[in-house]
């Protein structure tokens, strides 16, 4: 399988995969130069944080892959497309993102013990230095990249990726700080680097669980936000041939949303008007909810319709 940015992509799909497909040479760069630097440099920490780049080619590989499949048309055993795999890789990417960040964890706690028994760590040099300085200004902007796109595209998985950047920025926060340490004080400051990167370890673990618990959320088919099935019910009600709207159903799937609600109308409406306000109204709904939202509408009589409820 090859990856590029003609894998039957189209829309939102191509640029997703454009994105990550710059990350991932990203990720090719740094992780060969900071282990050539960790090498040269005699730094622990620095190719500790190569290997860290390395599990974000894994991700990247697993973005696409999800993409890839995402992207599919919807066919008869998978009416609602294939959005879910989506939501699976941005699982997948929290997983991996909390194994790293405990890893970090683990790592950082056994330095810090081995200085408190009397150990010494090495003392790294400059060309480690300058590795994890371009590591930060190379991963913060790739951070800010991924994420506004993930934003715009309305991507789990490309968010997902864009904290795995940011979670390498970090590392070589770590790094940085324990290596400049060590260069600045000598030996009795290399503890700084294990205590950096313990701190830094419980952001890391912070948005790594985050991701996951959202996207478990997902595949249980949660709601859209209280504000978002709100506003929903503000915008039909704009249409003053709409009485009421009820029995809203909301949730995610993967790139898109989905929505299923009633709407209420005048008994005597002929069902040529009916039918063309549910279609505006579905018009009015694709801003919100996005372009390729999958909204279902089903009109009833106002003098059948149940008591107005509070848009459920």
């Amino acid at each position: 399988m090859t990856f590029g940015t003609d894998m039957n992509f189209d829309g939102s799909g191509r640029r997703a995969a454009m994105v990550t497909l710059i990350g991932l040479w990203v990720n090719v760069l740094l992780a060969v130069g900071k282990c050539v630097a960790g090498v040269l440099g005699h730094s622990g920490a620095m190719i500790a944080d190569a290997t860290h780049s390395l599990s974000d080619l894994l991700t990247d590989f697993a973005v696409l892959l999800g993409l890839r499949y995402t992207n599919r048309p919807a066919d008869e055993e998978h009416a609602y497309g294939h959005g879910r795999v989506e939501t699976l890789v941005a699982a997948f990417c929290g997983l991996v993102l909390l194994t790293v960040g405990a890893g970090i964890l683990l790592g950082g706690l056994g330095s810090i013990f081995r200085v408190v028994r009397g150990e010494t760590l090495p003392e790294p040099g400059q060309v480690a230095l300058w590795a994890a300085l371009s590591s930060i200004l190379l991963k913060e902007a790739l951070y800010q990249y991924t994420q506004a796109e993930g934003r715009r595209l309305n991507s789990p998985s490309l968010r997902a990726n864009a904290w795995h950047h940011r979670s390498d920025a970090f590392s070589s926060c770590g790094a940085l700080l324990g290596i400049g340490g060590s260069i600045l004080g000598g030996e009795k400051w290399t503890v700084l680097d294990p205590v950096a990167a313990v701190i830094v370890s419980f952001f890391i673990l912070y948005a790594a669980v985050s991701i996951f618990w959202n996207s478990i959320r997902e595949v249980l088919d949660t709601s859209l936000a209280p504000s978002q099935v709100e506003r929903i019910r503000r915008m039909a009600l704009e249409f003053p041939e709409i009485c009421d709207i009820h029995k809203i159903r909301t949730r995610r799937i993967g790139f898109y949303s989905a929505l299923e609600a009633h709407i209420v109308l005048d008994g005597g409406m002929s069902l040529r008007n009916a039918h063309d306000i549910a279609t505006a109204l579905e018009k009015r709904l694709n801003g919100p909810l996005g372009s390729g939202a999958l909204i279902t509408l089903h009109t009833e009589p106002a003098d059948e319709s149940p008591v107005r409820q509070n848009g459920i």
